[in-house]
This record gives C-alpha cells, structure tokens and sequence, in this order.
C-alpha cells in the first residue's frame, strides 16, 4: 500500500495529514487521488460513507486550487447539515498548513446572514446543502461563475430526498469546463441519468460492488412474530454489553415510542427524527458522538448525515421497502477497516423484503436465533464479573473508609462477598429473564441454513465493558 506521499500530495497537506496521524491512504483515496491530481477528467466514484471519501475528493481539490485567487473555486453539495459541517471541519484540518485558504459551510437552520458575510468575506471552497446553495444564488449572494471543482457527495441521497430540480439549477450557475465529482453509495437509474447530462470524458472508480454494501459488514436476521419486535430488540441489547448501535425505524412516532420505551426500561437510549428543533437534533448527535448514548433510535431521513465511525451494531427494527435504503443503514458500521454487523428483525411476511435486499446486495444473511433468557443472563453475569475484575481503585480515596467496611463484612467467606457483589448487579436480568419465552419462529420460507446463535458468533472478545444503564432524571 502506498503512502500519502507516495500520492504526490503537496509538503503542507502531508505536514496536516501527519499531524491528524494519517499516514496510509485508504482503498478509495489511493484510487481516486492520483487519478484527479493527475488528470481534469470527470469522475464517478462508488464509494460508502466511511471509507475516506471526504479526503478521497478534497485532498486533490487543495492540492490544485489557487489560493492567490479568492472567488469560490470549488462548490460541494452534501444532502444535509450535519454532513456539511462535518465536510467542513474535515477541509479545515486538511488545510491547517494553508493559511490563507478559506472554506464556508452553507446550510439550513442557521443564520444566513453569517453565511453572506463569510462569502463577502472570500471563501475558496464552499460547502453547502442544495436548498441553502439555491438561496444564495437567488439572492445573488453567491456567484458560482469561478467554479473549477464541483463535487456532489452522496448524491443518490440527495437524489432521494427530492434536490433534483436544485441541482439542475445549481449546476446550470457553473462554468461549462470544470471537473465534476460524483460520490454515491449506490448508482441507481436516476445518478447515470444526472451523470450523464453533465459530466464528460468520465472515469468511474469503484471502493466495492455496484449497489452493494460495505464488505467489512455481516449481515443477520431474526425471524420472530411482530408483538415481539421490541422484545428481541432488549434480548439484542443485553447479549451485547458494550453495544454502540443505530436503530432504524419507519415512522417518527414508532421512532420516538421505541426510544421512549428503551429509556423507560433504563436503557442508555434516545430518538432523532424530523419532529425535533434543530438544537435537540445537535444534543442528541453530539451525545451520541460522544458516546453518551449506546442506542440511538431513528428515522433514515434524521440519521442522513450523523458520521460516527465506530458503530458495533445497526439494527433494522423494520426492513425499509427500497433496497438501497438498507445498504444505506447497513453502511453506518464496519467502518475505517472496522468489522461491522447489521442486523434485521423480520416476520414471515418480511421474507420477500428480506429477498428483495440479498438480491441488491449480492449477499445471504444469516438466520440468528434470538437469545435464550438463560443465555442473556449468563452473558451479563461474565460481564459483571469482568467489570469487577477490572475496576480500577483509588486507594488513598476509599481506604478511610475501609475500616467500617472491613468489620461490618469481616465474617463474610470471599465466596459470599462476591456472590453478593455480583447478585446486586445480576438480580435485575435474573428477574426478568427466569421465565423469558422463546420468541424464534420457525423460518419455513427459506433454505434450511447453519444458524448461529448471536452469543457464539459474537462471544469472542466481547463482554468486558457495561451496557450503561440509566434512569431518565
């Protein structure tokens, strides 16, 4: 594998690159990097969310953009804020050692007479979504006639959440020769239509299979009967402590009573969808960055532009009806050379969705069986033994208080000590799960497969760290 020197990239992004301890590009970059810097032709690259793509098409953008000349060089058009920003912040750090290169984040839900003053103000590369960009321009605040580079990241996501008619507009405002950079997940019918109309002598570069998802995610279904949905989603939960997972919903309101259920039972949980502010949605993403919360329920169209890199889990409380939409889901984990698991709770009448999606994806799930009470319980009672084991004491803290604790337990056996240390953790999933049904239902309409259960094919280094649980204050 070649270094990002070995890419000809110029001293001072190689300095920012060593200094955010990037040294190896990933498969997408080392594609499509030397292919841009060497070349003006266009380009349509193939690429999931997380695979490096931002630096893929922006690291060759710096490499050739004039910063003498302060008139916008370069527009990106990303399907939402969150992803805007995140762009931003990405160029920001890549051009630490260009000075006097500037970059603007346009957007929705945030003042725009800030974002005119920082136009007013020259900004090399701008960053916008398509409704915000479309704004500007209208209002003759952003004048795209220098544009060298023009970038559409995610743009069957954009496609999908009706932006073609602001693209269209967009891209009638741009000169005729420039270099045009098309990023998808998927290449549906609609991305080679607007590929077609506007981008010429094309070089198509690919990080994985057309309309496939990520080869680093697992993909696993359980088939149980409807009411017991919420029910295999605890089970999923309590057989994988240390989860960091995206549920995905259809609806706001199936959304926001998943998530209200999962925090009633103390769970570590929250929703976003399109009935928040825009200030909620900031608190819960930055929560959930932070890792603050292990779940998040949501909805496909409030989850578009939430990167997090270090997904365990997404989890399909139901199957979308278009394909792409799960390979979209599916994309959020196993990322950054990451494995990666998405999992799908289906009903019979599921199965021809279930189908429907191994065909886009060229793969098989595998059929898991939900796990047993007895099963859940002894995976949480070694992970409360691990967390013992681990924990770390602060003795000039706790020793003026050993004393009392040492006479009040002092005809206590070593045994019975940690039986009880272990049972006040343990008690709350023995009670719940002692008479826990089986809630698998036989999978009659498909091809008798191996099926694993989750805690043999997970049990490997897993277990150590505590699914947090907490009360809503």
């Amino acid at each position: 594998m070649l270094t990002f020197k070995e890419l000809g990239l110029k001293p001072e992004i190689l300095q920012s690159l060593e200094e955010m301890g990037f040294e190896r590009p990933t498969p997408i970059q080392e594609k499509v990097i030397p292919q841009l810097i060497e070349s003006n032709n266009d380009l349509i690259a193939l690429a999931q969310t997380g695979t490096g793509k931002t630096a893929a098409f922006s690291l060759p953008v710096l490499q050739k953009i004039d910063q003498d000349n302060n008139q916008v060089q370069c527009i990106i058009l990303s399907p939402t804020r969150e992803l805007c920003l995140q762009i931003s912040k990405d160029i920001k750090a890549f051009t630490a050692n260009m000075p006097f290169l500037s970059t603007l984040a346009v957007y929705g839900g945030a003042d725009i007479s800030k974002q005119i003053t920082g136009l007013k103000k020259g900004a090399h590369i701008v960053v916008g979504t398509p409704g915000r960009t479309m704004d500007l321009i209208n209002r003759g605040k952003l004048n795209l006639n220098t544009v060298r580079f023009l970038i559409l990241d995610e743009a069957d996501e954009m496609l999908s959440m009706g932006f073609r008619d602001d693209l269209d507009a967009i891209l009638a405002q741009t000169p005729a020769e420039k270099q045009t950079m098309l990023f998808s997940a998927t290449m549906p019918t609609a991305i080679r239509s607007l590929s077609k109309k506007y981008m010429h002598k094309t070089i198509e570069i690919s990080a994985g299979k057309e309309n496939s998802g990520a080869e680093s995610v697992e993909h696993f279904y359980y088939m149980v009967n409807d009411r017991d949905r919420y029910s295999t989603l605890k089970r999923i939960a309590d057989i994988n402590p240390s989860i960091y997972a995206i549920v995905f919903c259809r609806t706001r309101r199936e959304t926001q009573e998943i998530a209200d259920k999962l925090m009633g039972d103390g769970y570590n949980a929250d929703s976003l969808h399109g009935d928040l502010s825009q200030p909620q949605r900031d608190l819960i993403m930055q929560r959930f960055r932070n890792k603050r919360l292990q779940i998040l329920v949501a909805t496909d169209v409030a989850a578009r532009g939430l990167d997090v890199t270090e997904l365990t889990h997404v989890i399909n409380y139901n199957l979308p009806d278009e394909s792409e939409v799960y390979i979209h889901r599916s994309g959020r984990t196993g990322r950054a050379g990451k494995k990666g698991i998405s999992l799908a709770i289906i009903s019979k009448r599921d199965v021809y969705k279930l189908k429907q999606v191994e065909g886009k994806l060229k793969r098989k799930f595998k059929h898991l069986q939900v796990p047993t009470g007895k099963e859940v319980c002894e995976r949480q009672l070694y992970n409360i033994a691990n967390k013992l084991k681990d924990m770390q004491v602060n003795e000039s803290q706790i020793q003026p208080y050993m004393q009392n604790v040492y006479e009040l337990l002092g005809e206590m056996s070593k045994e019975d000590i940690i039986k009880k240390l272990v049972s006040y953790e343990f008690n709350k999933f023995l009670d719940y799960y002692k008479n826990a049904g089986d809630l698998n239902v036989n999978d009659d309409n498909r091809k008798e497969r191996k099926r694993p259960r989750v805690q043999d094919k997970f049990r490997k280094g897993g277990g150590r760290k505590s699914f947090s649980r907490q009360r809503r204050g």
